[in-house]
């Protein structure tokens, strides 16, 4: 790879060059990413030491829990650290691995988000036959599955991101490394690079989106023929799952699946799903979810009470 580039670090123009911003910006990324790995922990905790694990649907939001705290540290600890120096540099190897761990771990939430419209499905459309088709080694399946869907959606883009040349321009106009801010730079002929990522990145994430759409859509047609609270209950559980799917689908569409070129609002759009989607699935998933709050003040309420009377 040495031939092919002269560079051994790019340099991150980052979210604005004002200091008063960046500031701001430090204490509120701050802020979110410490509410981000408490709120998510709470989460996998709460569910690991409960009974809900043995449940499909919480045995997959813990996952995505833990999905959500490794997918947005590949890049809110380096932002963060950014705002507060003036040269914001990544090395070129750097760089490379935040390209394949982004895509790695946010493929393995989005194919998550999708076993988890699968576990809907079949609980309130096959509703006798739920356990029978959830069943645990099902699930276990359905995780593997994802980290395999995962590995084949990253490492192509990977290839891609390490075969490019670069020979001189080396300012990324963004706060991590991506794939359409790499093409941008590289100085070779990336027109069909870039098509190629689109029809593979954006097209993957297009269609992963209509089918959890339809599969959301079939769920809510079939709720017509249930009791007003049973239809309460599964509204409530498939509203937080519709809300997490258009926070996160929505930018990352509008990012990947257009013509490779790059515009100064996609730092802005790739803030939710990278950093303020992963903060809110916690309270989500929580506040509208009574099984789920009951499950956290029984595992956390007796170690709080515990350590007052030690104290």
């Amino acid at each position: 790879m040495k031939s092919q580039r002269n560079i051994s670090e790019f340099i991150l123009l980052g979210l604005s060059y004002d200091q008063n911003t960046q500031i701001f910006c430090f204490v509120l990324f701050l802020f979110c990413y410490v509410a981000l790995l408490a709120g998510n922990l709470l989460i996998l905790v709460s569910i690991q030491c409960s009974p809900l694990f043995h449940q499909p649907m919480y045995y997959f939001l813990s996952h995505l829990s833990a999905m959500d705290i490794c997918y947005t540290s590949t890049v809110t600890p380096k932002l963060i650290a950014d705002l507060l120096v003036e040269r914001k540099t990544i090395s070129y190897s750097n760089c490379m691995l935040q390209v394949l761990t982004m895509h790695f771990f946010g493929g393995t939430e989005i194919f998550i988000l999708t076993a988890m419209a699968f576990d809907r499905y079949a609980a309130i459309c096959k509703p006798l036959h739920y356990l029978l088709i959830m069943n645990r080694t099902r699930c276990h399946l359905l995780v593997l599955a994802a980290w395999a869907g995962a590995a084949v959606h990253a490492f192509p883009l990977f290839s891609t991101a390490i075969s490019l040349p670069f020979c001189g321009p080396n300012e990324i106009d963004h706060y991590f490394c991506d794939i359409f801010p790499l093409l941008k730079l590289a100085c070779t002929d990336t027109r069909i690079t870039g098509v190629l990522v689109v029809a593979f990145s954006g097209m993957f994430g297009l269609l992963v989106f209509i089918v959890l759409f339809v599969s959301y859509g079939i769920i809510l047609f079939t709720l017509r023929n249930m009791s007003a609270q049973g239809r309460r209950k599964s509204l409530s559980t498939c509203g937080s799952h519709i809300t997490v799917v258009i926070l996160f689908f929505g930018p990352a569409i509008f990012i990947y699946f257009r013509p490779p070129t790059t515009f100064p609002e996609d730092k802005i759009f790739a803030l939710f799903y990278t950093i303020i989607v992963p903060m809110f699935n916690p309270l989500i998933y929580s506040l509208r979810n009574s099984e789920m709050k009951k499950a956290m003040k029984k595992f956390w309420c007796p170690l709080l009470f515990s350590n007052e009377a030690h104290s």
